[in-house]
């Protein structure tokens, strides 16, 4: 089974135990049980520094998830996913250099409506 399969299969367990509702930081920390639980690498609120003109700026950008220094998963709870939604992991990704996240998103009856892979080409 591949890295995206466990987490999307972890995601949608944490959903049918929780459902919707509930605030992104418990979903969080539900999801990066479930993967530990799984033997994955899970590391929460990873800093991404911004480099700027050749100056590393550490101004608070966070990924909510790093699985198994690979994959990048932003975390919502929103009513809706939005573009600046997608945007924003793809914006982390270029910052951090990875390559492959998913925008998960807990505020929907059906986990599958909730779920967003997004791969930066560089």
């Amino acid at each position: 089974m591949d890295i995206g399969e466990i987490i999307i299969g972890a995601a949608m367990k944490v959903h049918t135990e929780l459902g919707p509702g509930l605030l992104e930081s418990a979903y969080e920390a539900c999801l990066a049980h479930e993967l530990k639980k799984l033997s994955l690498d899970v590391k929460q609120q990873l800093p991404i520094p911004l480099i700027y003109d050749g100056v590393k700026l550490d101004i608070g950008y966070k990924m909510d998830l790093l699985v198994n220094d690979s994959v990048v998963i932003e975390l919502k709870a929103v009513e809706k996913m939005l573009p600046i939604h997608t945007a924003q992991l793809l914006s982390y990704l270029k910052l951090s250099g990875y390559r492959v996240g998913y925008l998960l998103n807990f505020n929907v009856v059906s986990m599958r409506d909730g779920i967003k892979r997004v791969v930066n080409g560089y």
